[in-house]
């Protein structure tokens, strides 16, 4: 299993019907992000779009290539997401082996977990079959960055899966951060201090300042208007490798809200069933996906800040301009006629909004492994990934609600969440409208809504500080008496199965259809 690369899931991309090309010319500046935006937003032709014509350039574009839910099912090889689900629960949740059978039978699982770290490729490299270092030649220049939103900064990369190591223990994370690009050879590098590759930076920063008497305690409030001149101090170099159009797996385990200890690699491993092929980069000291479209190396200077934004983002507002680190190009590495994949955010539905439903289905046996009574979870779009969640609960005990909304309140990016809806378990969390109907009926506003103060989303600019406000729980389950509830509470109105089951068997006698 495992695709070879991004043209193998291109080409199954084509034979399933869901890739378009487009010949006709198209400019990289706004013209190709509206046109994306239109299709991403079709109820019929939604599809995968290649852009083989770019105004400018040699290079073609592919975008909106996870913008539905079965091209995302395609991306990771699977009929429905949820199976990927049931792989992570029997990691999670192994049968401890008692007896010589059981140890028997426990081997496989071993074995498959065996085959994910990804492995060190001799010889040359497609990602490397062109290199370039020279900074009088294009670089950046050469690879068609697009431009999304007219107030935009200008054009940026979105969809660079960005290598780093932790300078504590070696530790690898690919995150995935925008990159604002400023000239041939220099990008912003949008981290907040939220991202593993930000504490990457910080931690870098800080061990090179250690002996600086001035050091100040606590690091600045980086990634949001930035404390200048604790940087202008002498520092050194942090390297970092971007990677443009790896296969499926590796891009969306870049977007995975994994630990800091998991490698997204080896991740990307277990999703596709196949150790993720690696070479060593040409200028730093890191290591690739061998199969990659394209291969951006450099590093970030502890000194160099630069303003960098506003630009349009998954909030459907733009986000700020504010000073962040300045990535340096030293090497462009590629494919012989490369292929650059990018994406736009705007509002939703988006491309990312498939990528972030699939970490919903495939993250919730973890995130109910910590809170066993969560039956099922939806992160809405409009909710845009942290700003809502909605849970429908297994109720056991008074107050089980408010208990469920202070511990997501305390797990991993769940944290963010500003409202936090709970139904209980016969309502189904992904129709909204039903969802309605119980939080508009089933609550009082004084006695169910259970506010809290805490971190939210950097993005979040309804917030009083950035990266921190106000949070608002709201219990729609049924109340109990031994809530304080001593009304009667109404049964909700539902036909009888007898009934339902004869006009089922008339149906088409009636004249409808099936």
């Amino acid at each position: 299993m495992g695709y070879t690369d991004l043209r193998d899931f291109i080409d199954v991309l084509e034979r399933n019907g869901e890739l378009m090309r487009i010949s006709e010319e198209v400019s990289a500046d706004l013209e190709l992000a509206e046109i994306t935006d239109r299709v991403s937003k079709m109820k019929t032709g939604n599809k995968a779009l290649l852009f083989t014509n770019v105004k400018g350039y040699d290079v073609p574009v592919l975008i909106n290539a996870f913008g539905s839910h079965k091209r995302m099912c395609l991306s990771l090889e699977v009929d429905n997401l949820d199976s990927i689900a049931d792989r992570i629960r029997s990691f999670i949740k192994p049968k401890v082996p008692e007896s010589f059978m059981d140890k028997l039978a426990f081997l496989p699982m071993l074995m498959e977990v065996a085959k994910f770290p990804p492995k060190l490729t001799g010889g040359q490299a497609p990602c490397q079959e062109v290199v370039i270092t020279d900074p009088s030649s294009p670089m950046l220049d050469k690879i068609p960055i697009i431009k999304c939103w007219p107030e935009d900064g200008g054009p940026f990369i979105t969809l660079g899966c960005v290598i780093t190591k932790d300078p504590r223990h070696g530790n690898r994370n690919v995150g995935m951060y925008r990159l604002q690009k400023f000239d041939n050879v220099t990008t912003g590098m949008h981290w907040h201090k939220h991202h593993d590759g930000a504490r990457n930076f910080e931690e870098n920063r800080r061990r090179s300042q250690q002996n600086d008497a001035n050091q100040p305690e606590e690091p600045p409030n980086y990634g949001t208007f930035f404390d200048k001149e604790s940087y202008q101090k002498p520092g050194n170099k942090m390297e970092v490798a971007v990677v443009l159009g790896p296969d499926p797996a590796i891009t969306y385990a870049a977007t995975a809200p994994l630990p800091p200890e998991i490698d997204e690699l080896i991740f990307a491993g277990f999703l596709r069933q196949s150790p993720v092929r690696l070479t060593k980069c040409k200028t730093i000291d890191l290591e690739v996906p061998a199969n990659a479209e394209i291969v951006i190396e450099g590093y970030v200077d502890q000194n160099d800040l630069r303003t960098e934004g506003p630009f349009g983002d998954h909030t459907g507002f733009y986000s700020l301009a504010g000073l962040f680190p300045t990535f340096h190009v030293t090497a462009v590495t590629h494919r012989k006629n490369p292929i650059y994949q990018t994406t736009i955010v705007g509002k939703p539905p988006q491309e990312d909004c498939y990528l972030g439903k699939a970490t919903e289905r495939i993250f919730m046996p973890m995130v109910q492994m910590l809170v066993p009574e969560i039956v099922d979870m939806n992160l809405p779009w409009e909710g845009v990934f942290h700003n809502c969640v909605i849970l429908s609960i297994d109720k056991r005990f008074p107050g089980h609600a408010k208990k469920v909304m202070s511990a997501l309140w305390g797990l991993g990016q769940l944290m963010f969440t500003k409202f936090a809806i709970i139904v209980d378990k016969e309502v189904n969390p992904h129709d909204l409208s039903e969802v309605a109907l119980h939080v508009f009926g089933n609550t009082d506003p004084r006695r169910d809504m259970m506010f809290a103060d805490g971190p939210l989303d950097i993005l979040d600019h309804a917030s009083p500080l950035m990266g921190y406000g106000s949070k608002v729980g709201i219990d729609a389950t049924r109340k109990w008496a031994s809530e304080g509830f001593n009304r009667t509470w109404p049964d909700p109105i539902v036909m009888s199965d007898d009934v339902k089951r004869r006009v089922d068997e008339r149906w088409t006698k009636l004249g409808f259809k099936k």
